[in-house]
């Protein structure tokens, strides 16, 4: 293929979708006139669908079809959209456009784009009347991804007596071992990204971050509709909403749409589909370091989890088998439950003890924006980091190994006291959606 040429196209098309009877969906999209894609994604559904049950959901396919479109969006960047199967409802078209500028920051910086992607999505003159969401709970869609956090919203959930199945795109080893070790149904997708968008890549095409949890989300959301549940309960934390660094006039934020903007606006967009299923994040209130005190007393879950994202990457020959010990989220998540767990155990978990091999040091101070912004992964605020140093400084366990000393000495001592105290980072917050039914459960498993 010659080399791709972003700048040669004017518009990304959104041409059709489908629900198949068994549950197989396939979306269309196009650039301009020369480059067609169809992305495949598998549903479980528990028997057959008929017409009725497929047009019922029609509104949250339509809002996977646009959301799920960016992965091929991205390649181009193009100036106008054309909605050729039908322009999404106001609060869709608000969300849209979100998730296709700020949540391509990264993407557009990383790339050295000279600006944010500014996507403008037709709409429709009025928004649908829709249908109330269920106000009781009955049965709870946990979507798991194999991590500490989902494991922490599982038994959350689990907590509140409401039905518990859980939820994955694809069963990548750790959610698999997740499932297992929670021991619920567990109910999986499977997507199939059209192979032309590698190819591209390949050629040139503007390739990187893509706000995939909006994705994940929408998938969720449709497998819990098609199969009977009330919500799809994710494990965003509050941390996720806090940005990495400032430019173009916005914050740059790894997370966004995992994020309490991008929650909202979803939300809004899913009330306006007509079906009465909701999503909110069970772990919005808590900051990593408060998830990582529950997960540490949850002990079922220690062998299974893996939160290094080498794991999840596309290309099977660069996946990784367990933790790589040398990426920004590996070294976070040890920061984090180091304060609430022995050097032994966490060396059991990893491998490798992080916090006593000096070459890691710089990895570590990172994560506290010392001489840089915080890392593009999924980790916490500088403020969390800075609080598990400073518990770690005061550790008998962990004072003394090589990391801790370093970051005490050249970190801890230039950082002002009020910052990172672990009492305020581990309080939980009030700015969340939490489902007034289940904030007693969030309250006991998280507030200790």
């Amino acid at each position: 293929m010659v080399a791709f040429d972003r700048t040669a196209f004017e518009s990304f098309r959104f041409l059709g979708r489908e629900l198949g009877a068994d549950g197989r969906v396939r979306l269309d999209y196009a650039l301009d006139q020369e480059f067609h894609f169809s992305e495949q994604i598998e549903l479980p559904v528990p028997q057959p669908l008929s017409c009725a049950e497929c047009a019922r959901v029609d509104g949250l396919l339509a809002l996977l079809h646009w959301v799920a479109g960016i992965s091929y969006f991205k390649a181009a960047l193009p100036p106008r959209i054309s909605c050729e199967s039908g322009a999404p409802s106001p609060a869709a078209a608000a969300l849209l456009e979100a998730l296709y500028s700020e949540g391509l920051g990264e993407l557009a910086y990383t790339n050295r784009l000279e600006s944010l992607p500014r996507p403008v999505f037709p709409r429709t003159a009025a928004s649908p009347p829709g249908v109330p969401a269920p106000e009781r709970l009955e049965r709870l869609l946990v979507p798991v991804g194999g991590g500490k956090d989902s494991a922490v919203a599982i038994e959350i959930a689990r907590r509140s007596g409401a039905e518990v199945s859980l939820f994955s795109i694809g069963d990548a080893p750790p959610i698999a071992r997740t499932a297992a070790a929670a021991e619920l149904p567990h109910l999986i997708a499977r997507r199939t990204i059209d192979p032309l968008l590698f190819e591209l890549n390949a050629a040139g095409a503007v390739n990187g971050h893509i706000p995939i949890t909006a994705i994940v989300t929408c998938v969720a959301l449709l497998t819990a509709a098609l199969n009977g549940f009330d919500a799809v309960a994710m494990a965003n934390e509050r941390s996720a909403s806090a940005g990495n660094l400032q430019w173009d006039g916005v914050d740059v934020n790894h997370q966004f749409s995992k994020g309490l903007v991008a929650e909202r606006l979803l939300s809004a967009a899913v009330a306006e589909t007509g079906v009465p299923v909701r999503q909110f994040s069970i772990l919005r209130g808590a900051s990593e370091l408060a998830i990582a005190r529950a997960f540490a007393g949850m002990e079922r879950y220690h062998g299974a989890f893996t939160s290094c994202n080498a794991i999840f990457r596309i290309d099977p020959t660069l996946r990784a088998a367990s933790w790589c010990c040398d990426c920004p989220k590996c070294r976070f998540v040890f920061l984090a439950l180091a304060p609430f767990s022995s050097p032994e155990h966490l060396h059991e978990i990893f491998g490798a003890d992080l916090l006593d091999d000096d070459a890691q040091f710089e990895g570590f101070a990172l994560l506290a924006a010392s001489g840089g912004h915080k890392p593009f992964e999924c980790v916490g605020e500088e403020q969390e980091s800075l609080a598990a140093m400073r518990m770690l400084a005061e550790d008998p366990r962990w004072r003394e190994h090589a990391v801790v000393r370093r970051l005490t000495d050249e970190v801890l001592a230039r950082s002002p006291d009020s910052a990172g105290a672990p009492r305020e980072v581990l309080a939980l917050g009030e700015d969340h959606d939490v489902p007034a039914q289940l904030l007693e459960d969030v309250r006991a498993i998280l507030r200790p």
